[in-house]
């Protein structure tokens, strides 16, 4: 039904912040807090500036994985960007 709307991005946004804590796992999940995802942006606060270093490191893994997860094709990923703060 949310296709026939028009809401296809909408509620592929919805499940990115959904599906977090299973693409990053436990340990990162519970150190960081989705606080919104806005034109391919997902916003995320950390814990700790250690845990950032590290989050920025892996940056394109979670990317890519996050995508995959979402079932976009390489060309056209709704996840673009993290920022982590």
């Amino acid at each position: 039904m949310y296709l026939s709307l028009g809401l296809r991005e909408a509620f592929a946004q919805f499940n990115a912040l959904g599906i977090w804590s299973t693409v990053v796992g436990e340990a990162v999940a519970s150190v960081t807090t989705v606080e919104r995802f806005t034109e391919g942006t997902i916003v995320v606060r950390v814990r700790s500036s250690t845990w950032r270093m590290e989050l920025n490191y892996r940056k394109p893994s979670i990317l890519e994985k996050l995508n995959r997860a979402l079932e976009c094709p390489p060309e056209k990923p709704l996840v673009r960007n993290i920022i982590f703060r």
